[in-house]
């Protein structure tokens, strides 16, 4: 999917993209591609791939949720800045908050939003159950990403505490899902969320199937929940 490609797609759900935009992909590109020689941030690096696989796909997640309002959106995990980056690029209006524990990857992601001029974007490095703990941002998110980094059971337990009561956690996932959802369906309950649906679609090219997982956020997390650092991964939430 080549550019011209990627904005013809989007204009096609909805998303038109100006010369700006274009161009702030372009650059995103370009850092991508260049600080990936010296860490390891993506294994695709080919242009049409970039903008097909991460560009794109990042995207879906805007056909399925209205974004068109000022947001607070958080997304977990978000390694070289997906779904992140391409979100607050294509829907300026979000405020946006990237939390991922490798400070390599914030220092990246810093460059980007500083070279891209993103308004009202910061970047934390930090463990997502330290993060979920801390008071300035808990139960304030309108919605919270993740995409791919964990199990669903794990990735309720790191997303859900910091959505507040009425907003959403969309997980973006690639796998078919219906074993987790069916496993996470625990934890989901008992961190204050339901599920509302499993979004399944294929991506253009055949590049792929995708899952998005919806759950909104009915009640308040207990405040045990996220539980302390490594343990989310280590004994899920499962019943």
């Amino acid at each position: 999917m080549n550019p011209e490609d990627f904005k013809l797609a989007l204009a096609e759900q909805g998303i038109n993209l100006n010369s700006q935009q274009m161009a702030q992909f372009d650059s995103y590109y370009q850092l991508l591609v260049s600080w990936n020689e010296k860490m390891n941030l993506t294994a695709i690096t080919d242009r049409d791939e970039v903008y097909l696989k991460h560009f794109y796909d990042s995207l879906t997640l805007a056909f399925h949720h209205d974004l068109s309002q000022p947001l607070r959106l958080v997304d977990v995990g978000s390694g070289a800045g997906f779904p992140a980056i391409p979100l607050k690029i294509a829907f300026p209006n979000l405020e946006v908050t990237i939390v991922d524990s490798l400070n390599k990857r914030i220092n990246f992601l810093n460059t980007a939003i500083a070279e891209l001029e993103l308004k009202n974007c910061q970047a934390f490095h930090d463990r997502a159950e330290t993060f979920g703990q801390n008071n300035d941002y808990r139960a304030s998110f309108d919605l919270a990403t993740a995409r791919a980094v964990a199990k669903l059971a794990v990735l309720a337990e790191f997303c859900l505490p910091l959505v507040k009561k009425g907003g959403s956690f969309i997980a973006m996932k690639a796998a078919k899902t219906d074993e987790e959802l069916a496993e996470a369906q625990f934890a989901i309950a008992n961190l204050g969320g339901k599920f509302i649906e499993d979004i399944a679609f294929s991506l253009p090219d055949e590049a792929g199937q995708r899952h998005l997982v919806k759950i909104e956020k009915r009640k308040e997390t207990p405040n045990k929940y996220p539980r302390r650092p490594g343990l989310p991964m280590k004994k899920p939430l499962i019943k």
